[in-house]
This record gives structure tokens, sequence and C-alpha cells, in this order.
């Protein structure tokens, strides 16, 4: 068990010092979406701004991700039997690697939506982390690309596909798994691969539907979000949204520290963020809610007495909040954009940006941008005004969310990454 000055360089190490130059994991390098690029481009199109242009083969949705001078991103084989891992140099676009990790006989369903590769990676200095859920997690060395552990004995059935991309907190490499099946958090030692810590989800989901019959409905046990690491009080604390809850754990242990029930949503997709002592979630699927929920509780929470504010109206399902100051942007899947006061929850602004919204959005160089299925790229001014800055049309439309470095935006359609700059 790590001390609690352990506890702190590590989650230091994880979300401070490589803020400057990297976008190492999903959501950038604190996975709230914040970036320090600068000179950015808000106008672009195919033909104007885009220093390269690389193909990538075959239906993948994880993000990319961005150490030194290499990019790394997943994709898949659209019957999911071959999965594949790609680095791209960041200057030429060259592909350097595009090698195959893992070769499935039987590949799970996955939803014609989703991917077999929508988990984002995550890289560190020597190292890249890539999951494609229950049928394989690998480490490889970033310099030479050899596989230095894998793991492929996680049993959940993902029954629209995995969509929960890993992170790092010191040592370990944190992975929501939530199935039909099984739902569990579990934290790898990063240097071997080997368990330290496996959490079972502590909700009764129920097996049975409104009518007392047995439900075979997998929806309401499926999760797709992206664990987060926050400080409270000195100490670090795992925020975790599976379905029909979302939950606290000791990062270092796996303790459940409190959960906070939600059993009007399902299949969560959003990773939270946390300011002014309070975690932004996002319900999920059904419905439709964002909860600020007070941190600092204990145990199950009572929901009417640890929410600070609930919205419901536009609320997304997909797209990630993003807190700038004191105003809490969200992009909901039907193209409304919402800027919300994130202390009272009041709408400031809400307002139609259109097209269809899966991605997160990214604050950056001063700038909000913001991708759609039909690969328009919004970029807003934040505050309480709604402001339009521009609005851009390229590629084929975005299902990963964008990265920035080095004065450019790196953004994946459905076909292509794209390098944008001035």
């Amino acid at each position: 068990m790590l001390s609690p000055t352990l506890r702190v360089l590590a989650f230091f190490l994880t979300t401070q010092v490589f803020a400057a130059e990297h976008w190492p994991q999903f959501r950038g390098p604190n996975g709230d979406g914040h970036g320090d690029a600068k000179d950015l481009p808000v106008t672009f199109s195919d033909g104007e701004r885009v220093k390269w242009k690389t193909a990538i083969h075959d239906k993948g949705w994880s993000s990319p991700v961005i150490w030194g001078s290499q990019i790394w991103l997943t994709t898949a084989t659209e019957d999911g039997t071959e999965l594949s891992v790609l680095c791209v140099d960041k200057e030429s676009g060259k592909v350097l690697r595009d090698e195959v990790l893992f070769r499935v006989a039987t590949p799970q369903f996955c939803h014609k939506f989703n991917s077999y590769a929508s988990p984002t990676p995550a890289v560190e200095e020597g190292r890249v982390y890539v999951t494609f859920g229950s049928p394989g997690t690998a480490c490889l060395d970033t310099k030479t690309g050899a596989k230095l552990w894998e793991r492929t004995d996680f049993v959940c059935n993902h029954f629209r596909g995995a969509g929960s991309s890993p992170i790092l907190w010191g040592d370990l490499l944190i992975m929501n798994f939530d199935g039909s099946d099984h739902q569990f958090v579990v934290a790898l030692d990063k240097k071997t691969g080997k368990t330290v810590w496996q959490t079972k989800r502590s909700v009764d989901y129920g097996d049975l539907d409104k009518e007392g019959k047995p439900s075979a409905e997998g929806d309401y046990r499926k999760a797709f979000a992206t664990p987060h690491v926050y400080q409270q009080d000195g100490q670090p604390v795992l925020l975790s949204s599976g379905a029909k809850a979302h939950y606290a754990y000791d990062p270092a242990t796996g303790k459940e520290l409190w959960r906070f029930p939600d059993p009007e949503h399902h299949s969560a997709a959003a990773r939270p963020v946390v300011g002014h002592e309070l975690a932004f979630i996002s319900g999920g699927f059904s419905k439709g809610a964002v909860f600020a929920v007070k941190l600092g509780g204990t145990g199950p929470l009572d929901p009417q007495k640890s929410a600070a504010w609930e919205l419901k109206k536009a609320a997304p399902n997909k797209p990630s909040p993003l807190l700038i100051d004191d105003l809490l942007y969200l992009f909901n899947d039907g193209g409304i954009a919402s800027c919300v006061d994130a202390r009272t929850g009041t709408v400031v602004w809400s307002e139609r940006i259109g097209g269809n919204c899966s991605a997160s959005p990214i604050y950056a160089d001063g700038r909000i941008y913001m991708t759609n299925e039909e690969g328009k790229v919004a970029v807003l001014a934040p505050g309480r005004e709604f402001k339009v800055l521009a609005e851009n049309k390229l590629g084929d439309g975005f299902m990963a969310s964008p990265a920035v470095s080095d004065r450019a935006l790196f953004l994946r359609s459905r076909t292509h990454l794209y390098r944008i700059e001035n």
C-alpha cells in the first residue's frame, strides 16, 4: 500500500509533469480536456492548413495520444478478428508501425455504431498501453514496438463493444470493465501487467424486468466510461462511472469510498471532471442527466442530499463535460451546446450547433474545439455569451476526440488522421 506522501507524488506525476508537451491519454494531460498548445488554427478545411493527412485502415474510434514525436492509436477489422495498433510520426504523418496485436477467432458482438477499437491508449516515456477490453490488453516498448506484457484473461461481455479507456496513476494501469455479465474495476502493475487489485461493483442491478420476469437486457449493466483521479483533502480518489451508479475508490487499494446511485440511467460513457468541490458526472442513456456531486462523502450517498444540482435538459450521453473556470460546457448527442454555472447549475446559455456528437470537447489556446459525426469542427469562445468563432468542415466525420500538441490540432476522422496548424 502506498504511503500518503507517495500517493500525493503519484498523483502529481500523472497529472502535472507532462502537461506542457504531450497528450498522453483520453482527454489530455489531466484527463479533463485541457491542453497547453498555443497558436492553434481557428479556420481550416481539407484544403487549408492541413500539414498532413494520413489514411487509417479499417475501423476504430479511439482518440490519438501523443508522446514526443509519436502518435499512437488503434484500429480493428470490421468483424473484430484483427485488433491493431499504429504509431504515426508527428512531424511527417508517416506510419511508423502498424501491427496486429491480437487475433480473435470468435469476437463478441459489437454494435455497428461502436467499433472494436474504441478505447484510447495511454502513453508515457518508453511505454504505450493499449486495450481492446476483454479481448486483450498489452504494453509495448515505444522505441522497438516489442510487446512487454499482455493480458487476455479478463472475462467481460461488452455487449455493445468496449469503450472505456485505461488511465495511468503512479505505477498502476487502471481500467473499467462493465459488461452484461461482469462489472469491476482493475488495477495492474504497469511494469509487469499483474493484477494489483480488482474490485467488483457493489450495486445490485437486479435480474427482473418491470413485469417481474427474468431480464436479459444487458444495457442496464453496461457502461463505457473512463475513470478519473482527483485530489480530496490531500488524498487521491478514483472516480469511476458504471451502470446505474457512480463510484469513488482508493486508487491504491480499490476500496470503495462512496457510491452515488443512479437507477434512472445506464451505460455511462463520459469521463467525469472535478472542480469547486464538486464532481460533474453524466448519468448516461435513458433519460439523460448531469449531476454535480458534492465531494467528501462516504458510503452509499443519498442522491437528494449529495447532489448540489442536477441538469436534465439537453444533457449529453456520450460527450464528456468541459470545465473552464466557473463555467461547465456540455455538448449533447444531438448537437446542442450548453453553458452552465458550475456551482449552481443555472443554465447561462443553450444553443444548437448542429449535427450529432459522440466525441468530447477540448479547451486550448483560449478556445473550445468540438467535432461532430458529420465532419464539422466548431470553434467557440468560452464565456457567458454564446460566440461561435468558426465552423469548419473536414473529413468524413469524427467519433474520436481531438488532441493538441506543438501548435497543432490532431483530428482523427472515420478514415484519416489529420495534423492541422497555422
